[in-house]
């Protein structure tokens, strides 16, 4: 048995998807392959089970036509399997590979970035201040378009956003 056939049976079917993460095209061709591959496999496994000698000895002796028995074993004997040219299955194969690989590393590298762009959001959060603790100069430091919102409201003569007392009008007394 070759090593590629080897690696391929310790190969754990069930965790390829989920560990690379694998979704849409690439999952579903992966599992048609899987189950092409598990197909064959059985095939195969049944065709090495059977018996591949005969016994013409047997046959004659529970026979009284023997000459059929002859003719069977002679055509047995100069019997040659036929072969057929896989390359083609193997050049589909190879190419199914490198479009799984190439759909692997895009995928990897979005992954990369999202998870990245999530830890810096996690790392944001966990550093951020509690609101009890944040000030107003902090506030237009993050946001400095807030900033210059109000300073153009208050050079206007406005003191209050457009629609604040409306909506919290029980704060305008304070």
């Amino acid at each position: 048995m070759a090593a590629q056939s080897r690696a391929a049976m310790k190969l754990d079917w069930s965790k390829v998807g989920s560990q690379l993460g694998l979704r849409g095209s690439t999952a579903t061709a992966l599992a048609n392959f899987k189950k092409r591959n598990d197909d064959a496999r059985r095939r195969v496994q049944v065709l090495q089970d059977q018996p591949s000698t005969v016994d013409f000895g047997h046959y004659r002796s529970v026979l009284k036509n023997t000459a059929v028995i002859d003719e069977i074993e002679q055509y047995f004997k100069t019997f040659q399997p036929k072969t057929y040219d896989v390359s083609k299955q193997i050049k589909a194969i190879e190419s199914f590979e490198q479009v799984a690989i190439k759909n692997a590393e895009e995928t990897k590298g979005k992954v990369e970035v999202e998870l990245r762009s999530l830890e810096k959001a996690l790392n944001d959060i966990e550093g951020a201040r509690p609101w009890d603790e944040t000030t107003v100069d902090d506030v237009a430091a993050a946001a400095p378009e807030i900033d210059e919102y109000t300073a153009r409201l208050v050079k206007k003569g406005r003191w209050m956003p457009p629609g604040y007392q409306e909506r919290f009008p029980n704060l305008s007394v304070l």
